[in-house]
């Protein structure tokens, strides 16, 4: 079955940097595009980057572009999230979801808290 773990979530300070880690399995991965979405307190699951299985072509939430970067790494069966520059507003619990879907299949989710 399919299988999405993620990891990395801390607490951190306002201006850090910081990397979410996503472990996959129960599904072809090299060809299948991945996603994180996050979810504030209070507010609704919102896809903020994703990745494709060919090319690795990525796109990005408007909030987030310049800051976070997804990557992944096929041999592995892995997906990344790097994160720089932290605001207070990206504290959320944050999941790796399989294909471009917001609602798609996802983990159990990693908490970022940025805190000053």
């Amino acid at each position: 079955q399919v299988q999405l773990v993620e990891s990395g979530g801390v607490l951190v300070r306002p201006g850090d940097s910081l990397r979410l880690s996503c472990v996959a399995s129960g599904f072809t991965f090299f060809v299948t595009p991945m996603s994180w979405v996050h979810q504030a307190t209070g507010k609704v699951l919102e896809t903020i980057a994703s990745i494709n299985a060919g090319a690795g072509g990525t796109n990005y939430e408007d909030a987030i572009k310049g800051r976070f970067s997804i990557s992944r790494d096929k041999a592995k069966n892995m997906v990344f999230l790097e994160m720089n520059r932290l605001k207070v507003e990206d504290t959320a619990m944050y999941y790796c979801v399989r294909g471009l879907q917001t609602l798609g299949d996802r983990g159990q989710g990693t908490q970022v808290t940025v805190s000053s």
